[in-house]
């Protein structure tokens, strides 16, 4: 059995809320450098004020957006591992509140939905927990910013309407709110389970690499004629219009009942800040 002092997480959570708000991950500017045509075109100066944005962020050590987003965590612990301290929900939370005032990262999460008091500390964080073999845990964070997790949604499909259904309902969804989502976007769309887990499938699938491929041929297939007909609605970086609306649509997915066809499509603005730790 491995111990792992519960200090160690909350050191490597403060570092994260920085260096995540800090950085675009690689694959993601590399995109965005690749479809960039220096052709003078708003589209085009668009996405090179992102990338200057990015160089920016990089250099002076300031946040990529203002909105720094919700805290949401991924982790994997292996059955051998033996946390010592505090439980790791409270050494999550300590640190996102400790990372997110010592770098000046925007708090914005209230402690009531209703009330709408901020809790100063940005916490709570969502945590998701997955056990596995092995004696190590490995942390992913996603700071995920409101205005595109505002433009994101649920529905519950009938069998019968298929995947011709679930692309209309993704199409529809981006076409009523993806201007409001700072794009070029990142989709995720979560098909299965049911109305409690078809959202996490989403939120997932948010996780995977540009340039990465589903494990499935057909939903491979489907992720590219999904990205194909996104990119054909033409609203463009930041919606002022361009053939790039979307970098990417990722498709992640689960059994679910036979009555039921949930979809559930999780927008991502083009900074996807997310990063990966293993301890």
């Amino acid at each position: 059995m491995r111990e792992i002092n519960s200090k160690d997480i909350i050191l490597q959570v403060e570092k994260m809320c920085a260096d995540i708000n800090y950085n675009l991950p690689s694959d993601v500017t590399a995109c965005i450098e690749a479809i960039v045509k220096n052709d003078k075109t708003i589209s085009d100066n668009i996405l090179q004020e992102i990338l200057q944005n990015v160089k920016i962020a990089q250099k002076e050590a300031v946040a990529l957006c203002q909105d720094t987003g919700t805290a949401n965590f991924f982790i994997k612990i292996g059955k051998d591992v033996n946390i010592i301290g505090d439980d790791i929900n409270i050494s999550i939370n300590k640190g996102v509140e400790r990372g997110y005032k010592k770098y000046f990262l925007r708090k914005s999460i209230v402690s009531d939905p209703i009330d709408r008091i901020n809790t100063q500390t940005n916490t709570p964080s969502n945590i998701y927990f997955d056990f596995v073999n092995g004696d190590k845990i490995e942390i992913t964070m996603l700071a995920k910013g409101g205005g595109s997790e505002n433009a994101s949604a649920l529905k519950m499909l009938v069998p019968s309407e298929g995947w011709k259904g679930i692309k209309q309902f993704v199409i529809e969804a981006i076409k009523q709110k993806g201007a409001n989502a700072c794009p070029p976007l990142i989709v995720g769309v979560g098909i299965g389970g049911d109305f409690a887990s078809v959202g996490l499938l989403a939120k997932k699938a948010l996780l995977r690499e540009i340039g990465s491929n589903n494990i499935s041929k057909d939903y491979s297939d489907r992720e590219n004629e999904l990205l194909e007909e996104i990119n054909k609605l033409g609203i463009g970086p930041m919606g002022l219009g361009g053939k790039i609306t979307a970098l990417a649509a990722f498709i992640e997915t689960k059994p679910c009942h036979i009555a039921s066809l949930p979809v559930a499509v999780n927008i991502q603005c083009h900074s996807c800040r997310r990063k990966t730790i293993i301890l």
